[in-house]
């Protein structure tokens, strides 16, 4: 596919995943208002909220705790498992269960582990049976109307969740931050966008590199969960093999495997995730990093974050993730929205 005839994408993306990416700026902003006016949990003398989700909710999630880490008043952490830590009990902990579809069989069985350990409870779903879990307890459920991929849900399961911890007291009210953030996305993807030639287009030219390579992608601090979600959209949109890494930890382990097999290392690139939110040392080591890689002849590039804020950080390097999987998957000729791989492993384990 030559992405220049972007008018023969809609060949190819038959459920319109572009609508969705072009659209996640305003879907972050609306979920942020809608969770203004929702129920709330009980939030006296929390100690702890602990998100439990996988995939596509949970990469909101991941994305939730790293923002409000360094600004919450108590631990936000994710669970993406079927089981609780054992610590996790009683009414001082808050456990949010997130899944798109809310039949998500890790976060049902999480979330009922919650509610029979005492814990408060309250669920961010479309519906289904976690819906019905939480309600059936008494507990707040969350429901958000969205016709489409987890994946492409983000901005509802992050919007919201922040909406949760402002309004319960956990962290302080981010409403100019998420006006500056969905304004810095809107502006990015003007450059984006399908129209725009490959010669003006970051987001096609980084395409046109991973197409053909098997992908690393390296994060540090708030860039971290966005580093899996380029990594999940890759994988999920474009269909493509991809990994991501954690600075600093990537220096202490994966920095001393960049020597064999040749063959292979031949044909990787890995992209470092960068920003003015980054803490100096990391901001060091991505160019150490990628010095040494380039070395050994690894092709390596920049993606700087857009914004001015670390949730700006966030979003425009998330949002910039999501076109370049969307342009590798034209590249690739693949539809960006079905995922038969997953769904074939969900209907085998219902059987089982």
């Amino acid at each position: 596919m030559d992405l220049e005839k972007f008018e023969k994408f809609v060949e190819i993306d038959k459920e319109n995943m572009y609508g969705h990416i072009r659209n996640l700026p305003d879907q972050l902003e609306n979920a942020w208002k809608i969770g203004q006016d929702k129920t709330l949990p009980k939030s006296d003398r929390l100690k702890a909220v602990v998100i439990t989700g996988v995939g596509g909710s949970a990469i909101g999630a991941e994305l939730t705790a790293a923002y409000v880490t360094p600004l919450a008043s108590i631990p936000v952490m994710v669970v993406r498992e079927y089981d609780l830590p054992a610590w996790i009990k009683g009414p001082d902990v808050l456990v949010i269960g997130s899944s798109h579809s809310g039949n998500t069989e890790e976060t049902l069985s999480a979330f009922q582990q919650a509610g029979d350990r005492g814990c408060q409870l309250m669920s961010i779903s479309t519906g289904g049976k976690l819906q019905q879990m939480a309600e059936e307890r008494g507990f707040p459920a969350w429901i958000f109307d969205h016709q489409g991929q987890p994946r492409a849900a983000v901005g509802y399961s992050f919007g919201l969740m922040v909406s949760v911890l402002c309004r319960i007291g956990v962290i302080s009210d981010p409403e100019d931050e998420i006006q500056k953030t969905v304004a810095a996305m809107k502006q990015q993807q003007d450059s984006l966008a399908r129209e725009i030639p490959v010669s003006s287009n970051p987001a096609k030219r980084i395409a046109e590199q991973l197409y053909g390579r098997w992908v690393m992608v390296l994060g540090s601090d708030y860039l971290t969960p966005v580093a899996r979600r380029w990594k999940g959209q890759v994988s999920e949109v474009a269909k493509a093999w991809a990994q991501f890494e954690a600075l600093p930890e990537a220096d202490h382990n994966t920095l001393s495997g960049i020597f064999n097999p040749k063959d292979m290392l031949a044909k990787l690139v890995v992209l470092f995730l960068r920003s003015g939110s980054d803490h100096p040392r990391n901001r060091l080591r991505e160019e150490l990093t990628r010095k040494t890689m380039m070395a050994e002849g690894i092709t390596t590039d920049f993606i700087e974050a857009g914004g001015d804020t670390p949730m700006g950080n966030m979003w425009t390097a998330l949002h910039y993730g999501d076109y370049a999987a969307y342009y590798l998957s034209m590249l690739y000729e693949v539809d960006p929205t079905p995922i038969t791989a997953m769904v074939d492993l969900k209907k085998a384990l219902s059987l089982l």
